[in-house]
């Protein structure tokens, strides 16, 4: 049935007009959000809650947010454009985050002096606070319960591949780990860590462009020694174009050169941020970062060394779920310290019934999980989202890495439950 002149005309009236009402709505949200000068989500959780505003500004936030809430009902969804769904699904996302942290704050003295060396668990509202974090580092849809059982099953996971490649190499159990200690697997000089990331890096540099969009486009990476002592408790960081490792005069384990680089650099964070610059990204999205998407692509490209021409031995493979494991422990330790209110004894119990001979690593990252609570938990739940999509979309008729990649960085980083 053929529709009148005048119904269409109607109609396509009705549509822009919808349109240039969300138009509206995506201006005034980019103008009195940016106007309410929200504090950036810190790594550490004191410096979160020093940054709480004072009431007048709270109500504000909540008013704003409020606003945001009932004009996105009236919005009809199925009439926008692509990007413009996008921002709406942004928008309904951090005003739902948003207004629960709100609410925590409305309740929050100001005046508590606050003890990072605490979890914090220890604090007023101190489990909802943690469960807020957990949505606001990983995703809108998770809980504390579920992420410490994604944990264990993640573990008992990690320690099976490691059998795996244990027994590959002909070693028995015991033989195998005290091997793994040989000065062999070392390095001791500076110079021979930075030579060794160069030969990943050029390795990685010939297969990326076969597995990875935009690869000619992106910036070189440079390598260089950690400089920062605030980052001293993680084996490397990424920041403006330079990937740093940190080394302090112990031995430097040669089984972690291709992961760290493939995590920090390229096809890791380098890259990924690289993307952001290099495709169309609406002013909303510019507004907020979401570190389940960023944290989770470093950790799941990692699964893909052998691919990318690292891994030559089944010890640099090993050295890649050495660290996994260390990432899937801390991913139950993390709810267990700070919504379970776990004392450091009992975490550190935790952490020795699955890792051996690591207690000065398993002290310092419960150190670390006590201040940033919910950071540790977006690496292996962001990377167990792409790969449940990796292994969806290998079953596809002319499965292609790059158009599988080109697809999932299409908008850049966005909250996972997007994706």
């Amino acid at each position: 049935m053929k529709l009148k002149p005048i119904l269409i005309f109607l109609y396509i009236t009705q549509l822009s007009v919808a349109q240039n009402s969300f138009n509206q709505l995506q201006k005034l949200f980019v103008k009195e959000y940016t106007a309410l000068e929200i504090p950036n989500l810190q790594i550490n959780y004191v410096q979160n809650l020093n940054s709480i505003k004072n009431k007048m500004d709270i109500e504000k936030q909540e008013k704003f947010f409020l606003k945001i809430k009932k004009n996105l009902k009236q919005v009809p969804f199925q009439n926008l454009t692509e990007y413009e769904k996008l921002d709406y699904q942004i928008m309904k996302y951090e005003t739902v985050l948003n207004l629960e942290r709100i609410a925590l704050e409305k309740q929050w003295d100001t005046s508590i002096k606050l003890d990072d060396n605490k979890s914090i668990y220890t604090i007023k509202n101190g489990k909802k606070w943690y469960a807020y974090l957990l949505k606001r580092w990983v995703n809108a849809n998770v809980n504390p319960d579920d992420i410490f059982q994604f944990g264990l099953r993640e573990i008992e996971f990690v320690k099976t591949q490691m059998t795996q490649l244990q027994k590959k190499s002909g070693h028995h159990k015991i033989n195998f780990d005290k091997f793994l200690k040989d000065s062999s697997f070392f390095y001791f000089k500076v110079s021979d860590i930075q030579k060794a990331f160069e030969k990943t890096k050029l390795l990685v540099n010939k297969k990326a462009d076969t597995l990875f969009p935009y690869i000619n486009k992106v910036q070189d990476v440079k390598i260089k020694k950690g400089n920062n002592p605030s980052l001293t408790q993680v084996p490397a960081y990424y920041n403006n174009g330079t990937f740093f490792y940190n080394y302090f005069d112990k031995p430097f384990n040669k089984r972690q050169i291709d992961w760290i680089y493939i995590h920090e650099a390229i096809p890791g964070h380098h890259y990924q941020l690289m993307i952001n610059n290099l495709i169309h990204r609406t002013e909303i999205q510019a507004l907020f970062w979401y570190p389940g998407f960023a944290e989770g692509w470093g950790a799941y490209v990692e699964f893909l060394g052998k691919e990318l021409g690292a891994y030559k031995t089944i010890y640099d493979e090993y050295g890649k779920w050495e660290w996994d494991l260390i990432r899937s422990v801390r991913v139950a330790l993390d709810v267990g310290i700070n919504y379970y209110g776990w004392s450091d004894i009992k975490a550190q119990n935790f952490w020795k019934k699955y890792i051996i001979n690591k207690d000065d690593i398993g002290l310092r990252e419960i150190e670390r999980m006590k201040r940033w609570p919910a950071q540790v938990v977006t690496y292996k739940y962001g990377a167990n989202i792409f790969l449940n999509k990796l292994d969806k979309a290998k079953k596809e008729n002319e499965f292609s890495y790059k158009s599988f990649h080109k697809h999932l960085l299409k908008y850049g980083d966005i909250p996972l439950e997007l994706l």
